[in-house]
């Protein structure tokens, strides 16, 4: 591809995207998503916001930064369990599935 060709490609890229500006924690970041997107990660921020706002509150006289991390800290350790329990349920799917098969092959032997 020469490289008219590439910078259409590179600008048709970014015509996709929109721009929006997230307060996170207090600070301001600018992103340039799908548009597909926003919906998701305006309520990721929002979700943040609040999970930061509840520990700003009960730890009043620590800073920003520590609300921060413990908010963090909380949302990790719950995708980690929801990426746990998808295992487990992925796991009993692939037994259930191999049970299926194995009555199935006794099935058509008989």
């Amino acid at each position: 591809m020469d490289k008219t060709a590439e910078k259409n490609n590179t600008a048709t890229v970014k015509k996709d995207r929109i721009s929006i500006k997230l307060d996170i924690a207090g600070r301001f970041f600018n992103f340039r998503i799908k548009p597909e997107e926003e919906e998701m990660i305006r309520n990721a921020s929002r979700l943040i916001k609040d999970k930061v706002g509840e520990y700003r509150k009960k730890y009043e006289k620590k800073d920003a930064q520590d609300a921060l991390s413990m908010a963090t800290l909380q949302f990790v350790l719950k995708m980690l369990d929801v990426t746990d329990k998808k295992q487990a349920v992925l796991d009993e799917l692939d037994d259930l599935n191999a049970s299926i098969e194995n009555y199935l092959q006794k099935y058509e032997k008989k």
